[in-house]
């Protein structure tokens, strides 16, 4: 797990400052702490910093062929390199080292770009062919690793994170038209980014540039499926299912290094706990974040499963006190604004780990695999409620109206939510996409700003990307939209930038591209057996787990966001005057303050982007 960044000018006689490259290389520091390496060939140079996990001797980067002509520096982790490497070695490759990164370079040699479609893991890397004079980029299937890109000066700059391309020398100039869009998503999806003239890679895709052309080429994508014949034999899903899962959590457990895993208390990690502790010779060690509210604390969830599985279990409790400084470390190691609130937990437990091991297994992915979130059983339910549409209008919605305004606020905000189910149950998808989002109307989002320049409409930008979704059911709808955007853009980079900033590598099994590529065809019917979320896993390899955790509610992992944002935090856009309404603003504040609408997920974001500005 590392660092990596890069320029290609494009004048072939242009050489490159190694200051420069140097610079770029030392804002990825926290990254790789173990070391640094430097490649400079003329107008081409690759920079890479290093966290050493496998190979520590022998892996140092950037790493050449035999014959010195292919030169590569990698980000990530290949689990299958020890299959792909026997396999090379029969076509009759030498090895010099242990590294995994070897292995690509031999895999390229062997297969040029098409090795991608070999790997099992997840990467970014930069591969420089002096035969051909070609440089690729590329990035993994689902998009752990991230890869940014700029065209300036005439050349090309890259790196892991754009604070690099920065130090480069490119400008930060916002994108304020992207306002809209981040509001509601939280994020900016790929391949655009907050700033002018820097992208991200796409996940799934890599880059050539060769004799001054671009190309970029998609080299994997969620399958086609057929959703009149997709599977739905049981024995067959859960055999598979449990097959997939153990081996992706068995090649992920290969390090040279000590590892553990991150305990949330809920179903996906506590699987992987249970996995990796019938696999391994040693305690597990696990790590686990705790809140002093109630509501959102799996601690003791947590610890049942540690004493089941007989782990050397750390907790660490989060509360408000400490939200303004864990905010103030964590903010600075996203390179654009991001407003997924459960980072400061993920800094924290990643701080912690880091103390005792360098890489941890995780839940990650379980709930798009699964298709566990409370949203797909929303979809099923709002199929239900459409059929008896005019009686749910007629009599529901108006003694629901009537009633939320005299409920206690935690009931209030439940009875809110039930009510947007019932109004939402004749919209289509993405209408439902966007009330649903994060609770604020969308009407209120566009008043934010007025005075900024032409802003990329939300809804229209909804409606486009939902209009290309090959997939017909609204279930399948969801299950693409977060697998294609929320988890590559916003999940993702969550883990990724947290982990890294604390140089702790994470790795996670339900992001096996096999098991993905399975469970994408297997029937709803199936994933939802009877309204019973994450039905195949709690048959199959769960089924041992605390009855507790089997059966506990659907949570996900998240702060008491609303209540700190109350109660506990100091809502200042200082940095935002010139370019939001402040009418539209007090409004959004008051109705947060005073129970009328829960508008916590939108206030977040305007104040991570205040930070930004």
């Amino acid at each position: 797990m590392c660092g990596i960044a890069g320029i290609l000018h494009f004048d072939n006689e242009r050489e490159v400052n190694k200051q420069t490259l140097a610079k770029m290389t030392s804002e990825l520091e926290h990254r790789g702490p173990d070391g640094e390496g430097y490649y400079i060939n003329k107008n081409v140079s690759l920079g890479h910093k290093r966290l050493s996990i496998i190979d520590l001797s022998t892996g140092n980067q950037p790493m050449f062929s035999n014959d010195g002509s292919i030169v590569i520096v990698f980000n990530g982790e290949i689990y299958n390199y020890v299959e792909l490497k026997n396999e090379l070695l029969k076509k009759g490759y030498n090895f010099k080292t242990s590294s995994d990164t070897e292995v690509i370079i031999n895999a390229y040699s062997e297969w040029g770009e098409s090795c991608l479609t070999k790997f099992n893991g997840m990467w970014a890397f930069a591969l420089w062919d002096t035969n051909k004079y070609k440089l690729i980029l590329a990035r993994d299937r689902v998009g752990k690793k991230p890869l940014h890109y700029s065209f300036f000066d005439n050349s090309l700059i890259f790196g892991s994170e754009i604070n690099s391309i920065f130090a480069y020398g490119v400008s930060k100039e916002y994108r304020y038209e992207l306002l809209q869009i981040f509001l509601l998503l939280s994020y900016i999806p790929a391949p655009d980014t907050f700033y002018k003239n820097i992208f991200k890679l796409l996940p799934g895709h890599y880059l050539i540039f060769q004799a001054g052309v671009k190309k970029e080429v998609k080299y994997w994508d969620l399958p086609e499926i057929n959703e009149d014949e997709m599977l739905n034999d049981k024995k067959y899903i859960y055999d598979e299912f449990s097959y997939l899962l153990s081996d992706a959590v068995k090649i992920r457990m290969r390090s040279d290094v000590p590892y553990g895993a991150f305990l949330s208390g809920g179903l996906d990690s506590s699987t992987i706990v249970s996995i990796m502790a019938s696999l391994s010779q040693y305690k597990v060690e696990t790590f686990t974040i705790g809140f002093n509210a109630k509501k959102f604390d799996e601690s003791k969830l947590a610890n049942e499963v540690a004493e089941r599985y007989k782990t050397n279990h750390h907790l660490r409790i989060l509360d408000s006190s400490s939200l303004q400084s864990i905010l103030s470390d964590s903010d600075k190691y996203f390179d654009e604004p991001f407003g997924d609130s459960s980072s400061i937990a993920t800094f924290l437990v990643s701080s912690y780990a880091a103390q005792k091991v360098k890489m941890v297994l995780t839940g990650d992915g379980g709930d798009e695999v699964l298709s566990g979130y409370n949203s797909y059983k929303g979809i099923l339910v709002n199929g239900r409620i459409a059929k008896f549409e005019s009686i749910f209008n007629k009599s529901m919605t108006p003694l629901l109206d009537l009633f939320i305004d005299y409920l206690p606020l935690r009931d209030k905000h439940r009875l809110q939510r039930i009510n947007r189910i019932i109004h939402t149950s004749k919209k289509n998808f993405a209408e439902r996409f966007i009330q649903r989002r994060n609770g604020t109307p969308i009407k209120l989002i566009k008043q934010l700003f007025p005075y900024s320049r032409k802003l990329v409409d939300a809804e229209e930008y909804t409606n486009d990307i939902v209009n290309r979704i090959p997939y017909k059911h609204d279930f399948y709808k969801l299950m693409y939209m977060h697998f294609k955007y929320d988890l590559p853009n916003g999940y993702l980079v969550k883990v990724d930038r947290m982990s890294m900033a604390n140089s702790i590598e994470t790795r996670s099994p339900f992001l096996d591209y096999r098991l993905i590529e399975f469970m994408v065809k297997v029937d709803k019917s199936i994933k939802l057996e009877k309204f019973e979320q994450k039905s195949i896993l709690k048959k199959t390899l769960g089924k041992d787990l605390p009855k507790r955790v089997l059966h506990k509610k659907k949570s996900g992992f998240s702060i008491p966001l609303r209540d700190w944002l109350k109660y506990d935090f100091n809502c200042d856009f200082q940095n935002m005057r010139n370019i939001i309404d402040q009418t539209s603003l007090n409004k959004l504040l008051s109705d947060h303050f005073n129970g009328t609408i829960d508008n916590s997920n939108v206030i977040w974001n305007l104040l991570v982007l205040n930070r930004r500005l």
